[in-house]
């Protein structure tokens, strides 16, 4: 099958999203499927307002119709709500083409952190967007069950996985760090609650690793903590390994791939009772999760490596991919017209 995914977050990002659909693309390919990923870097940019690092594609919508029909896809998945993704819905409506959407981001609560939006209003939108999908792929169970609380309907699930080769328990001197390190790995944003964490009474040492638009300001207040910066493949995997507890302060993230990292890499959890952590981490001993975090780092300081490893063992990108495939919905005759 041609799979066409239409995304506005793809490489050079780094965050959750683009890791799934980059290991995802893998995955379908490895099954003998040819997969086309139209993402910013193709069109003219701006910044997006409040985070500069995440490039936004201006007008793209007469050339990424030349772009569909190049390609001409068995199947359309816009991965999306951005502009790339509202060009590729009004593409696909404006033809009766079928497509699916999928649900990565907490959006309305994103928005909402960063501007005077009011949260009804946000989902609003957001469920416009995705009302003539002909699927929407969630994460998880809590996700899917606040969607339909919230009016969305055609609600598919697609799980997610982690490489449990590259991120694996190893030797912990990596670190030269006063003990236990607390971990936190992921972007350094207003969403992802993080104060929350740098905030904690803890003893040993607090390490953030991770970019984004709050680093330096958070440096400048929290000088305890050691901030790293992003880190990448061998040197992230490393990182995750030689800390002793995974801190996972976020109250939005949809699922939150860094669980699985952690926990492949022997790491037990500490989390809010919130969607994400419910789902991924919830009932699996494999950490703790409490409305007090300081609380929930000091139990999950007593969980095994080994559990952990176990329940992250679960989780393969193998069946995130055949998920996505089965929710594809093809394009009749397997043409554009």
């Amino acid at each position: 099958m041609r799979i066409l995914i239409v995304s506005d977050a793809w490489h050079p990002q780094v965050n959750g999203v683009v890791r799934t659909l980059t290991t995802v693309r893998a995955e379908l390919e490895a099954l003998g499927n040819t997969v086309e990923v139209v993402g910013p870097e193709r069109f003219r940019t701006m910044p997006m307002p409040t985070y500069p690092e995440i490039r936004l594609a201006l007008r793209p919508g007469p050339r990424l119709s030349g772009m569909i029909e190049d390609f001409a896809p068995d199947a359309i998945h816009v991965s999306t709500e951005g502009p790339l993704g509202f060009a590729a819905r009004r593409y696909c409506l404006k033809r009766g083409l079928p497509f699916t959407t999928a649900y990565h981001t907490r959006f309305p609560e994103y928005v909402r952190d960063r501007m005077p939006v009011p949260l009804a209003v946000g989902y609003a939108v957001v469920r416009r967007f995705h009302a003539p999908s002909a699927a929407v792929m969630v994460a998880t169970r809590s996700i899917e069950d606040d969607l339909r609380r919230r009016g969305f309907a055609n609600i598919r699930r697609w799980s997610r996985g982690v490489d449990t080769g590259l991120f694996r328990p190893r030797q912990k001197d990596f670190l030269d760090a006063a003990r236990p390190i607390s971990l936190y790995v992921g972007r350094v944003a207003v969403e992802k609650n993080i104060e929350d964490f740098l905030r904690l009474d803890l003893p040993g040492t607090k390490l953030v690793v991770g970019d984004g638009p709050q680093l330096a300001e958070l440096r400048r207040r929290h000088p305890d903590v050691r901030f790293v910066g992003a880190k990448h493949g061998e040197d992230l995997a490393r990182h995750y390994a030689a800390a002793d507890v995974f801190v996972f302060p976020s109250r939005t993230d949809t699922f939150g791939l860094v669980l699985l990292e952690a926990m492949a890499s022997g790491l037990p959890v500490a989390a809010y009772p919130v969607p994400g952590p419910l789902d991924v981490v919830g009932g699996s001993e494999a950490g703790c999760l409490d409305e007090d975090l300081g609380r929930a780092v000091k139990a999950a300081l007593r969980i095994a490596p080994e559990r952990c490893r176990e329940h992250a063992l679960r989780f393969s990108w193998r069946a995130s991919a055949e998920q996505f495939l089965d929710n594809l919905r093809p394009i009749e005759d397997g043409r554009i017209p």
